[in-house]
């Protein structure tokens, strides 16, 4: 699957006010049938340009904003300003301002975060949920984590710390924010350069990272996660897709299992060749599963799409 860049037909730049802040939001297709594409760290929109031309095809009007923070959304400061109840607000406000009837959450990593409590808070009424290699914080948190989790953890403890991670991350132009991408993936030419320069172009803006970093902070040092534990974590009830790239570096597969226990309607897929940022590095195998659950066929297993590609 050849990489779209960054200009594409039928890609509009839209500033949407909400929530008291203003956000960038790419949109592709039109209708109202929304598809809310929420990105994770470091990203920005443009980590879902694989998918944003397939779902307009299919009828879908997309939206996939910088989020607050990022890219050319406002970057409000104080990490008070980045607390998971603001976040899911924000969510809650780009809906209202979609005006739309339908609509589906599409979320990875930091996204799939505040999608999951999204759901399970019910901010606003979904009609489906596609969550890409986060794990269910109730799931998640089951037993309590690994000594491998939290190994794997250690950049979260190390982002509590003021100013430091700022300051190494925008060293070089950035180059770690790139690096953080193509060293840990499974195919390095879904990241060509151009995309990893604007992946570094967008965190060196004014206010960026600090906003960036700043949703892990809200999320320790601001005791946001330790709110959304005391409420609980009632059933998802929303149909939802659940994919995850088995080469996460950051993540591991454990924190998936039990997730049937918090979702009623859930399909659940592996892909042992993909990485953390899964529908970047395999679109060819995220796509079709997503195509197939939206028509309401069985999702394909991963090996199942890969043999038919080799064939």
């Amino acid at each position: 699957m050849q990489d779209p860049g960054t200009d594409f037909d039928g890609l509009e730049h839209l500033k949407v006010s909400a929530n008291g802040i203003d956000f960038h939001v790419a949109q592709m297709g039109s209708g109202d049938r929304l598809a809310l594409c929420l990105h994770g760290f470091p990203e920005n929109w443009i980590s879902w340009r694989f998918q944003m031309p397939f779902l307009a095809e299919k009828g879908w009007r997309v939206w996939a904003p910088d989020l607050r923070g990022y890219g050319e959304t406002s970057k409000p400061s104080g990490i008070q300003e980045y607390a998971l109840e603001t976040l899911l607000e924000d969510v809650g406000a780009l809906i209202d301002a979609s005006s739309a009837r339908e609509v589906m959450l599409i979320a990875h990593d930091w996204g799939a975060i505040i999608a999951w409590l999204f759901a399970t808070r019910k901010v606003r009424p979904l009609d489906r949920l596609v969550i890409m290699n986060v794990p269910h914080p109730g799931a998640a948190s089951s037993g309590g984590p690994s000594l491998k989790q939290l190994l794997a953890s250690w950049y979260i403890f190390f982002f509590q710390i003021p100013g430091l991670p700022e300051w190494i991350l925008s060293r070089d132009e950035a180059k770690a924010v790139g690096r953080a991408l193509s060293d840990t993936c499974c195919h390095p030419e879904r990241f060509p350069d151009e995309i990893i320069r604007l992946y570094r172009e967008a965190a060196l803006r004014p206010g960026a990272l600090t906003g960036m970093v700043n949703y892990y902070r809200a999320l320790v040092r601001g005791g946001g996660m330790r709110r959304q534990a005391r409420l609980g974590y009632p059933a998802i009830e929303t149909p939802s897709l659940f994919l995850w790239g088995e080469q996460d570096v950051a993540l591991t597969k454990e924190t998936t299992y039990g997730t049937e226990d918090f979702v009623t309607s859930l399909t659940l897929r592996y892909l042992p060749n993909a990485s953390h940022w899964v529908q970047q590095d395999q679109p060819e195998v995220v796509n079709p599963m997503l195509e197939a659950w939206l028509e309401g066929d069985i999702v394909p297993e991963a090996s199942e799409i890969e043999n038919k590609l080799r064939s």
